[in-house]
């Protein structure tokens, strides 16, 4: 698997499971997104993926190929991703960036068939809206009613074959 620094994306395995349990986040992010303590069981077309530094996790994000996606976009190939966190103890030290740097290729070498990811980020969410615009990903001009407030979509295309 390909590593930016010492950072790598890899799929949920039991090994990771006592530290992403630990995970803690400050207040004003909680609000925001999910720990990965919530998501012990996934459903069929969710993806548990561990941001790992040095094979320690240090952030999580799940991937849907779900109906769920059908909400965001009209992209049949098309992948969200959500609950997007970085432990409280590794924040400030690019972690975040990097994994998200790291997803194009994931993700063509994971989800072959997968050309766009979308995520949905609340508007009063200041720092993630600027870390997804730095990597590239574009306001698609659709809104959603979060449970605390309006989420601004967001999209990435992704290239496929070396396109």
């Amino acid at each position: 698997m390909k590593t930016v620094n010492h950072i790598k994306l890899e799929h949920f395995s039991d090994e990771y499971l006592d530290d992403l349990k630990s995970f803690e986040l400050p207040e004003e992010q909680a609000q925001f997104t999910a720990l990965p303590s919530k998501y012990s069981e996934v459903t069929e077309g969710q993806f548990r993926i561990v941001i790992v530094n040095e094979n320690e996790p240090v952030g999580f994000f799940l991937l849907h190929s779900t109906e769920r996606v059908k909400e965001y976009t009209d992209n049949p190939n098309a992948m969200l991703l959500t609950s997007l966190s970085i432990n409280q103890t590794n924040q400030g030290k690019g972690y975040a960036k990097q994994a998200m740097l790291l997803l194009n290729e994931f993700v063509k070498t994971e989800f072959p068939n997968c050309n766009e990811i979308v995520l949905a980020v609340n508007h009063k969410n200041i720092p993630a809206q600027k870390l997804y615009s730095k990597i590239g990903y574009k306001d698609t001009g659709r809104r959603k009613m979060g449970p605390i407030g309006e989420q601004f979509i967001m999209s990435l295309s992704l290239y496929i074959n070396g396109k």
